[in-house]
Protein backbone atom coordinates (compact mmCIF):
# COMPACT_ATOMS: atom_id res chain seq x y z
CA UNK A 1 0.00 0.00 0.00
CA UNK A 2 0.76 3.39 -0.68
CA UNK A 3 2.09 5.28 1.97
CA UNK A 4 0.50 8.51 0.52
CA UNK A 5 -2.96 6.58 1.59
CA UNK A 6 -1.53 5.76 4.78
CA UNK A 7 -1.13 9.34 5.48
CA UNK A 8 -4.25 9.88 4.05
CA UNK A 9 -6.16 8.11 6.14
CA UNK A 10 -4.11 8.42 9.48
CA UNK A 11 -5.33 12.27 8.69
CA UNK A 12 -9.10 11.29 8.72
CA UNK A 13 -8.86 8.83 11.41
CA UNK A 14 -6.94 11.63 13.24
CA UNK A 15 -9.70 14.03 12.51
CA UNK A 16 -12.91 11.87 13.66
CA UNK A 17 -10.91 10.67 17.22
CA UNK A 18 -10.30 14.78 17.70
CA UNK A 19 -13.84 15.46 17.50
CA UNK A 20 -15.26 12.27 19.12
CA UNK A 21 -12.83 13.00 22.24
CA UNK A 22 -13.58 16.52 23.05
CA UNK A 23 -11.33 18.48 20.82
CA UNK A 24 -8.94 18.98 23.09
CA UNK A 25 -5.73 17.26 21.83
CA UNK A 26 -2.69 18.78 20.12
CA UNK A 27 -0.81 20.52 19.35
CA UNK A 28 -1.97 22.75 16.71
CA UNK A 29 -0.20 25.73 15.61
CA UNK A 30 -1.69 29.12 16.22
CA UNK A 31 -0.74 33.02 15.65
CA UNK A 32 -2.82 35.19 17.40
CA UNK A 33 -2.75 39.17 18.41
CA UNK A 34 -3.58 39.59 22.00
CA UNK A 35 -4.67 42.33 24.14
CA UNK A 36 -3.23 43.22 26.83
CA UNK A 37 -5.17 43.59 30.34
CA UNK A 38 -5.25 47.21 30.83
CA UNK A 39 -5.14 48.87 34.68
CA UNK A 40 -7.16 51.89 32.39
CA UNK A 41 -10.10 49.44 31.52
CA UNK A 42 -12.62 50.19 33.94
CA UNK A 43 -13.05 53.78 33.40
CA UNK A 44 -16.53 53.58 34.40
CA UNK A 45 -15.12 53.17 38.12
CA UNK A 46 -12.10 55.60 37.96
CA UNK A 47 -11.48 57.63 40.98
CA UNK A 48 -7.72 58.63 39.88
CA UNK A 49 -6.28 60.65 42.85
CA UNK A 50 -2.97 61.81 42.60
CA UNK A 51 -0.60 59.48 40.90
CA UNK A 52 -2.40 56.43 41.39
CA UNK A 53 -1.79 53.68 39.69
CA UNK A 54 -5.39 52.94 38.07
CA UNK A 55 -9.04 52.80 38.46
CA UNK A 56 -10.52 53.08 41.86
CA UNK A 57 -13.59 51.95 44.01
CA UNK A 58 -14.67 53.81 46.90
CA UNK A 59 -16.06 51.22 49.59
CA UNK A 60 -16.75 51.40 53.48
CA UNK A 61 -14.96 48.94 55.41
CA UNK A 62 -15.46 46.93 58.99
CA UNK A 63 -14.52 50.25 60.91
CA UNK A 64 -17.01 52.33 58.71
CA UNK A 65 -14.02 54.07 57.07
CA UNK A 66 -14.58 54.87 53.42
CA UNK A 67 -11.84 53.45 51.34
CA UNK A 68 -11.19 53.13 47.59
CA UNK A 69 -9.87 49.77 46.33
CA UNK A 70 -8.28 49.07 43.51
CA UNK A 71 -9.75 47.88 40.13
CA UNK A 72 -6.79 47.64 38.39
CA UNK A 73 -7.08 44.03 36.39
CA UNK A 74 -3.24 44.22 36.62
CA UNK A 75 -2.56 43.07 39.25
CA UNK A 76 -4.14 39.84 41.18
CA UNK A 77 -4.72 38.43 44.60
CA UNK A 78 -1.38 36.74 44.57
CA UNK A 79 1.23 39.39 43.12
CA UNK A 80 2.13 42.61 45.26
CA UNK A 81 2.97 44.41 42.02
CA UNK A 82 1.94 44.58 38.74
CA UNK A 83 1.77 41.15 36.55
CA UNK A 84 1.76 41.99 33.17
CA UNK A 85 0.48 39.30 31.06
CA UNK A 86 -1.80 38.49 27.87
CA UNK A 87 -4.25 35.68 27.68
CA UNK A 88 -3.64 33.10 25.47
CA UNK A 89 -7.01 30.48 24.54
CA UNK A 90 -5.34 26.48 25.47
CA UNK A 91 -4.29 24.28 27.01
CA UNK A 92 -1.00 25.93 25.61
CA UNK A 93 1.04 23.07 24.69
CA UNK A 94 4.27 25.38 24.18
CA UNK A 95 5.13 28.72 22.63
CA UNK A 96 6.71 28.83 19.27
CA UNK A 97 7.91 32.63 19.03
CA UNK A 98 6.71 35.83 20.37
CA UNK A 99 7.36 39.37 17.83
CA UNK A 100 7.19 42.44 19.31
CA UNK A 101 7.39 45.00 16.55
CA UNK A 102 8.35 42.34 14.44
CA UNK A 103 11.14 40.98 16.83
CA UNK A 104 11.26 37.90 18.02
CA UNK A 105 12.11 38.04 21.98
CA UNK A 106 14.41 35.63 23.79
CA UNK A 107 12.45 32.70 25.40
CA UNK A 108 13.78 34.12 28.92
CA UNK A 109 11.81 36.84 28.63
CA UNK A 110 8.07 35.03 28.96
CA UNK A 111 7.04 32.30 30.76
CA UNK A 112 3.07 30.45 30.70
CA UNK A 113 1.28 30.73 33.28
CA UNK A 114 -1.43 27.88 33.63
CA UNK A 115 -4.75 28.90 32.16
CA UNK A 116 -2.95 30.15 29.44
CA UNK A 117 -1.47 33.26 30.70
CA UNK A 118 1.60 34.40 28.60
CA UNK A 119 3.53 36.32 31.82
CA UNK A 120 6.47 39.05 30.87
CA UNK A 121 9.55 38.59 33.29
CA UNK A 122 12.20 40.53 31.66
CA UNK A 123 11.06 43.27 33.21
CA UNK A 124 9.39 45.04 30.34
CA UNK A 125 5.38 44.99 29.68
CA UNK A 126 3.59 43.76 26.82
CA UNK A 127 2.04 47.12 25.05
CA UNK A 128 -1.49 48.51 25.63
CA UNK A 129 -2.65 48.33 22.19
CA UNK A 130 -1.17 47.68 18.77
CA UNK A 131 -1.52 48.16 14.57
CA UNK A 132 -3.80 45.36 14.15
CA UNK A 133 -3.90 46.71 10.30
CA UNK A 134 -0.36 46.43 9.87
CA UNK A 135 1.82 42.94 9.24
CA UNK A 136 3.20 41.17 12.47
CA UNK A 137 6.77 42.18 10.83
CA UNK A 138 5.98 46.05 11.38
CA UNK A 139 6.87 48.01 14.78
CA UNK A 140 3.67 48.97 16.75
CA UNK A 141 2.47 44.77 16.43
CA UNK A 142 2.39 42.24 18.94
CA UNK A 143 2.14 38.42 18.14
CA UNK A 144 2.29 34.99 19.28
CA UNK A 145 2.93 31.69 17.91
CA UNK A 146 2.29 28.70 19.88
CA UNK A 147 0.74 25.30 20.13
CA UNK A 148 -2.16 24.52 22.39
CA UNK A 149 -4.28 21.16 22.90
CA UNK A 150 -3.17 18.43 25.17
CA UNK A 151 0.12 16.08 24.01
CA UNK A 152 -0.66 12.74 22.48
CA UNK A 153 0.17 9.87 24.74
CA UNK A 154 0.91 6.04 23.97
CA UNK A 155 -2.81 5.09 24.29
CA UNK A 156 -4.02 7.75 21.95
CA UNK A 157 -1.73 7.26 19.53
CA UNK A 158 -2.43 3.33 19.71
CA UNK A 159 -6.71 4.16 19.60
CA UNK A 160 -5.52 6.16 16.36
CA UNK A 161 -3.28 3.73 14.57
CA UNK A 162 -6.57 1.24 15.31
CA UNK A 163 -9.30 3.34 13.29
CA UNK A 164 -6.52 4.11 10.75
CA UNK A 165 -5.88 0.44 10.05
CA UNK A 166 -9.67 -0.82 10.20
CA UNK A 167 -9.97 2.46 7.82
CA UNK A 168 -7.38 0.74 5.61
CA UNK A 169 -8.95 -2.50 5.62
CA UNK A 170 -12.64 -1.37 4.53
CA UNK A 171 -12.00 1.84 2.34
CA UNK A 172 -9.47 0.95 0.33
CA UNK A 173 -10.40 -1.11 -2.76
CA UNK A 174 -11.58 -4.46 -2.48
CA UNK A 175 -11.65 -3.93 1.36
CA UNK A 176 -14.14 -6.31 3.52
CA UNK A 177 -14.33 -3.84 6.26
CA UNK A 178 -14.77 -0.24 7.40
CA UNK A 179 -16.51 1.76 4.78
CA UNK A 180 -17.45 -1.03 2.84
CA UNK A 181 -19.45 -2.79 5.82
CA UNK A 182 -23.33 -3.22 4.98
CA UNK A 183 -24.96 -0.20 7.25
CA UNK A 184 -28.36 -1.64 6.75
CA UNK A 185 -27.76 -5.28 8.10
CA UNK A 186 -28.52 -6.46 11.71
CA UNK A 187 -29.32 -9.89 11.50
CA UNK A 188 -28.15 -12.88 9.35
CA UNK A 189 -29.31 -16.43 8.80
CA UNK A 190 -27.17 -18.24 6.78
CA UNK A 191 -26.82 -22.22 6.60
CA UNK A 192 -28.30 -22.81 10.13
CA UNK A 193 -26.14 -20.14 11.35
CA UNK A 194 -27.92 -17.38 13.09
CA UNK A 195 -25.61 -13.80 13.58
CA UNK A 196 -26.99 -10.94 14.92
CA UNK A 197 -24.88 -7.55 14.06
CA UNK A 198 -25.30 -4.41 16.44
CA UNK A 199 -26.60 -1.44 14.42
CA UNK A 200 -23.81 0.75 13.70
CA UNK A 201 -25.55 3.89 13.17
CA UNK A 202 -26.34 3.29 17.05
CA UNK A 203 -22.76 3.44 17.92
CA UNK A 204 -22.21 6.74 15.87
CA UNK A 205 -24.79 8.90 17.94
CA UNK A 206 -23.29 7.41 21.03
CA UNK A 207 -19.70 8.92 19.97
CA UNK A 208 -18.28 5.21 19.50
CA UNK A 209 -16.54 3.44 17.05
CA UNK A 210 -17.49 -0.57 17.57
CA UNK A 211 -13.82 -0.76 17.78
CA UNK A 212 -12.63 -2.29 21.45
CA UNK A 213 -9.29 -0.26 21.70
CA UNK A 214 -10.39 2.88 20.26
CA UNK A 215 -13.84 3.00 22.24
CA UNK A 216 -11.52 2.14 25.42
CA UNK A 217 -9.49 5.13 25.01
CA UNK A 218 -12.49 7.36 24.26
CA UNK A 219 -14.67 6.20 27.75
CA UNK A 220 -11.32 7.07 29.42
CA UNK A 221 -10.54 10.27 27.80
CA UNK A 222 -14.30 11.70 27.59
CA UNK A 223 -16.28 9.77 29.76
CA UNK A 224 -19.25 11.86 29.26
CA UNK A 225 -18.91 12.52 25.69
CA UNK A 226 -18.25 16.14 25.57
CA UNK A 227 -18.66 17.82 22.11
CA UNK A 228 -16.02 20.41 23.20
CA UNK A 229 -13.46 21.90 25.73
CA UNK A 230 -15.40 23.67 29.15
CA UNK A 231 -14.48 27.38 29.09
CA UNK A 232 -14.75 29.59 31.47
CA UNK A 233 -14.87 33.21 30.12
CA UNK A 234 -13.28 36.65 32.41
CA UNK A 235 -14.26 39.77 31.30
CA UNK A 236 -10.93 40.36 32.61
CA UNK A 237 -9.31 39.02 29.63
CA UNK A 238 -10.08 39.85 26.39
CA UNK A 239 -9.94 37.33 23.79
CA UNK A 240 -6.86 37.62 21.19
CA UNK A 241 -7.64 37.96 17.57
CA UNK A 242 -7.07 35.69 15.09
CA UNK A 243 -6.75 36.47 11.51
CA UNK A 244 -8.25 33.74 9.06
CA UNK A 245 -7.42 35.31 5.52
CA UNK A 246 -5.40 35.32 3.97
Amino acid sequence: MEQEEVDRWTRVASQILWGLSGRRWGPCPVTVRPCRRSCTDDDFFSFQAGTGTGPWIPYIGTDGAWRNASACGCKSDCSCGELCEVYLPGPVYDVVEVLVDGEALVPEAYRVDAPGKLVRTDGECWMDCQDMAAPTSEPGTFAVTYRWGLPLDDAAIAAVSDLTCHLLKGCSPGGPCGCKTPRGVTRMVRQGMEMELPDPTLLFSEGRTGLPLVDLWLATVNPYRMTSPSRAYSPDYKRPRVTTFP
